[in-house]
C-alpha cells in the first residue's frame, strides 16, 4: 500500500527482531530509542482499557476551548450592548484563537520532547488563567474589554494541543483499527465545543433587539451583562474541573506501546520540518485541508453577523451554527469507524465530502443572494444549506489527519497536523481580519465557500495517496 509513492528508506521496518521490550522502554527518548531499536519486537502491541479516560479527559479539554473560544460570535449584538464592543472588537474576540496559533510549533515542540502530559498540562491551565481573566469584576468597561480581550488570548493559546495533538494521542494510545476513531473523537470535540457557544450563548442571554423569544421583555443593558457575566462564570467553573480531574490523572503514555508504529524511530524535530516542506503531496494536501478549514472556521465565527441581513435572528443563528458543526461531528467520527475498517479508502472519501461541501456551500450563497436567483429564502434552505455544509467540512478534519500522517511518515503526528492547522488559522486569521474593514457587505465572504469547496476537491483528485504508516502496522508486525 503506497509503495509506489515513498522512498525505500521510509518503507523500512523501523524495528529489528529480538526479545520483547520491558514495559516503559519503547517509551524512552528519541536517542535512547533509536540505540534501543534493534532489540524492539516486531509483534504486536497491548492497549489498556485506561486509553478511553485518556481520551475523555482530553476530549473535554477540546470542548471546553472550542465553547470558550466562540462565546461572542454568537452573542455579538448582545455583546455590542453590554460592554460596548465594536464590530472591530467581535471579529478580534474571535481572531484571537488563530492568532494563539503563532507560537504553534513551540507546543509541537514541547510535545515531541516532553509528551503529552506535560503538554495538556501546561494547555489546560492557560485555559484556567484566561477564563478567569474574563471573570474578575471590574466596573470600567475599557479595562473589563482589556480583560475579555487577554482571556480570549490565553484561551487562544491553547488551540495548538487540543486541535493537533488528536493523531499523536490516538497513535500512543490506540491499535491500528482504532487510531481513525480515536483521533475523530479527539478532534471532533473541539468543534462540538465551538457549536455549543452557538447554543448555549443565544438561549441564556437575550437579544437586544427582541428577536430572542426567552426573556425577550428583559433586554435592558444591566440584563444582558448579568448573563453574560454568568455564562463567564460557568465556563470558567467547567474548565478548573476539566484542569483537576488531568492533573490528578493523564499519565503520558501506556506501560507498552500499541502497535508497532507507535514504538517506531521517528525523524528529528529539525528533518521533520525539512521533510514536510520538501514533499510536493504534502503541500497540495496541507492546501487542501487549509484553505477550505480555515475559510468555514471564520464563517462560522461570524454566522449571526453574516445572516443578520437576511433578517435571521440572533437565536435561529445560533441553532444553525450549533446542527451545521453537530451534524458534522456524528458524521465524522462514524467516517472515521468506517475507515477504520476498509482502509486505504481516505482519499474516495475526501472527494466524496467535498463533492458535497461544493454543492452545499454553492446553494447557501446562492439563497442569500435570492433577489437575484430568486430561489427562496426560508428557514428550512438555511437551515438545510448550512447543515450540509458542517457535515461535509467538519466531517473530513479526522480523514485529512490520517491522510496527513500516513503520508509523511515517520515525520511525528504533532509536528504534520500542527503545521497544516497553523496554514488553516492563518487563512482563517486573514479572512477575519479582512472582514474587520469590509464587514458592511459580506456578500464576497459567502463566495469564498465554495470557491474553497471546489480550489480543495480539485487538489484531492490530483493528490497521489500512501500509507507508509499503515504498511509498517499491517505488514512488518506479521
Amino acid at each position: 500500500m503506497g509503495s509506489g509513492w515513498s522512498s525505500e528508506e521510509e518503507r523500512q521496518p523501523l524495528l529489528g527482531p529480538g526479545p520483547g521490550p520491558a514495559p516503559g522502554a519503547a517509551w524512552r527518548s528519541r536517542e535512547v530509542a533509536a540505540a534501543a531499536l534493534p532489540a524492539a519486537a516486531p509483534g504486536p502491541g497491548r492497549v489498556y482499557g485506561r486509553r478511553w479516560l485518556v481520551l475523555l479527559l482530553f476530549s473535554l479539554l477540546g470542548f471546553a476551548q472550542g465553547l470558550v473560544w466562540n462565546t461572542w460570535g454568537p452573542i455579538q449584538n448582545s455583546a455590542c450592548q453590554a460592554y460596548g464592543f465594536s464590530s472591530w472588537d467581535i471579529a478580534l474576540l474571535v481572531l484571537w484563537g488563530p492568532i494563539g496559533f503563532l507560537p504553534c510549533f513551540a507546543f509541537m515542540w514541547l510535545l515531541d520532547k516532553r509528551g503529552l502530559r506535560i503538554t495538556v498540562l501546561l494547555t489546560s491551565f492557560l485555559m484556567v488563567l484566561g477564563t478567569g481573566l474574563r471573570c474578575i469584576p471590574i466596573s470600567d468597561l475599557v479595562l473589563k474589554r482589556r480583560l475579555i480581550h487577554g482571556g480570549q488570548l490565553l484561551n487562544g493559546l491553547a488551540g495548538p494541543t487540543v486541535m493537533n495533538a488528536a493523531p499523536f494521542l490516538s497513535t500512543t494510545w490506540f491499535s491500528a483499527d482504532e487510531r481513525a476513531t480515536a483521533t475523530a473523537i479527539a478532534s471532533m470535540l473541539s468543534y462540538l465545543g465551538g457549536a455549543c457557544a452557538f447554543l448555549v450563548g443565544p438561549l441564556f442571554v437575550p437579544a437586544p433587539n427582541g428577536t430572542s423569544p426567552l426573556l425577550a421583555s428583559e433586554n435592558s443593558r444591566a440584563h444582558i451583562k448579568d448573563r453574560i457575566e454568568t455564562v463567564l462564570y460557568a465556563e470558567f467553573g467547567v474548565v478548573c474541573l476539566i484542569f483537576s480531574a488531568t492533573l490528578a490523572y493523564f499519565p503520558p503514555r501506556p506501560p507498552l506501546p500499541p502497535s508497532v508504529a507507535a514504538a517506531s524511530q521517528r525523524l528529528s524535530y529539525r528533518r521533520s520540518f525539512c521533510r514536510l516542506l520538501s514533499n510536493v503531496r504534502f503541500l497540495m494536501i496541507a492546501l487542501a485541508y487549509a484553505i477550505p478549514l480555515g475559510v468555514f472556521a471564520g464563517w462560522s465565527g461570524v454566522l449571526d453577523l453574516i445572516l443578520t441581513p437576511v433578517h435571521v435572528s440572533q437565536v435561529d443563528a445560533g441553532w444553525i451554527g450549533f446542527w451545521s458543526i453537530v451534524g458534522g461531528c456524528v458524521v465524522g467520527i462514524a467516517m472515521a469507524r468506517f475507515a477504520d475498517f476498509i482502509r486505504g479508502m481516505l482519499k474516495l472519501i475526501l472527494l466524496l465530502l467535498f463533492s458535497g461541501a461544493t454543492l452545499s456551500s454553492t446553494w447557501f450563497t446562492l439563497t442569500c443572494l435570492n433577489s437575484i436567483t430568486h430561489l427562496p429564502l426560508t428557514t428550512v434552505t438555511l437551515y438545510a444549506s448550512c447543515i450540509l455544509l458542517g457535515v461535509f467540512l467538519n466531517s473530513s478534519i479526522p480523514i485529512f489527519f490520517e491522510l496527513f500522517v500516513e503520508t509523511v511518515y515517520p515525520v511525528p503526528e504533532g509536528i504534520t497536523c500542527g503545521v497544516v492547522t497553523f496554514l488553516s488559522n492563518m487563512f482563517m486569521g486573514v479572512l477575519l481580519l479582512f472582514l474587520t474593514f469590509y464587514h458592511k457587505e459580506l456578500s464576497w465572504f459567502n463566495w469564498c465557500l465554495p470557491g474553497s469547496c471546489l480550489l480543495s476537491l480539485l487538489l484531492i483528485l490530483c493528490f497521489r495517496e500512501s500509507y507508509d504508516r499503515l504498511y509498517l502496522d499491517v505488514v512488518v508486525s506479521v
